[in-house]
């Protein structure tokens, strides 16, 4: 059961991009802040929509 739980908390987390920051903060050898936050918020969504996708 416990290993249900983490599995769980691991995939949210994931869907949350929590993970990611957590490897941009690796990455660049920053720590967490809710300016750190937010730059990694406003260039993940840059980056999703500069990708533009044809029908």
């Amino acid at each position: 059961m416990k290993r249900f739980f983490q599995l769980v908390v691991g995939l949210l987390k994931e869907l949350a991009d929590e993970n990611a920051y957590e490897r941009h903060l690796a990455a660049h050898g920053r720590k967490h802040s809710a300016e750190e936050w937010r730059h990694f918020c406003e260039h993940r969504l840059k980056a999703k929509y500069m990708r533009a996708k044809c029908c």
